[in-house]
This record gives structure tokens, C-alpha cells and sequence, in this order.
């Protein structure tokens, strides 16, 4: 057998749990998870899948404190008396082109 090195990794109890949960229906034990996935660090050079931000989401009224959501407003009002509008339409395919709605 392969000499082995022990190292400590902090990992939100919750996510390890999830992670074993799945990896012990694929019938791989999580220490040799750890190690395919450091495998594929040193053969890739970096980090073996996509990383990248999420995507903004449109902000939903329940997010707001009252003073936030008035703000909101506001600005929205003064952008039509400046006349900064676009057709329902234009904001409707940019929705769909970014937020997948």
C-alpha cells in the first residue's frame, strides 16, 4: 500500500455530511474522494472543474428593510422623470438571457 499523509481540513459539518452521504452511493469513502480530487489538482495544475462567481439575481421585495425598499423606489421614479426607460420587452429578454426567467 501507497504511503499515506495526514492532514487536518476544516469543512462545515453539514457539507461533509451531504458529501458522504453521496459519495457512499457511489461507494467511494470520502479520504479516497480527497484524494482523486488532489490527483486531478497536480495532473490539471489547478483546480479540476469551472470556478466562477453565481449570477446576480434580481432583487426580491423580501430582501429589503423598509428604508431600503422606499430607496428603490425612489431611484426608480427618478429614472422615469429623467426619461432612462427601456420597453417592457428589452427588460423582458434581458431577464431570460440572464437570469434564465
Amino acid at each position: 500500500m501507497a504511503e499515506t499523509s495526514n492532514f487536518p481540513a476544516c469543512v462545515e459539518p453539514e457539507i461533509a455530511e451531504r458529501a458522504e452521504q453521496v459519495l457512499g452511493r457511489l461507494g467511494i469513502p470520502l479520504s479516497n474522494a480527497i484524494g482523486m480530487f488532489l490527483r486531478q489538482v497536480v495532473l490539471q495544475h489547478g483546480i479540476p472543474f469551472e470556478m466562477k462567481l453565481p449570477q446576480e439575481v434580481p432583487l426580491a421585495y423580501g430582501s429589503f428593510a423598509r428604508e431600503q425598499f422606499d430607496a428603490e423606489i425612489e431611484k426608480g421614479v427618478e429614472d422615469m422623470r429623467e426619461g432612462r426607460v427601456y420597453p417592457l420587452e428589452a427588460v423582458e429578454e434581458e431577464m431570460k438571457r440572464d437570469y434564465g426567467i
